[in-house]
């Protein structure tokens, strides 16, 4: 559960704001739609892979 403390005089609009920057760093939508399937760990881990080399490439064309 999260809480969001209102200050005196804040407005509303940046409280909401603030909920929302909360709720996005829980990573409960993520979670959420990740269980929606199984998905096999030998998948995840090529995902992985393949995630690493690209950042790597990434990386290595900044230089």
């Amino acid at each position: 559960m999260l809480i969001i403390p209102v200050k005196e005089g804040e407005n509303i609009d940046r409280a909401i704001k603030r909920y929302k920057k909360k709720f996005d760093r829980t990573k409960v939508m993520r979670e959420l739609r990740a269980r929606k399937e199984f998905v096999k760990p030998s998948v995840l881990n090529r995902q992985g892979r393949i995630h690493a080399a690209y950042k790597q490439r990434m990386e290595s064309a900044e230089i």
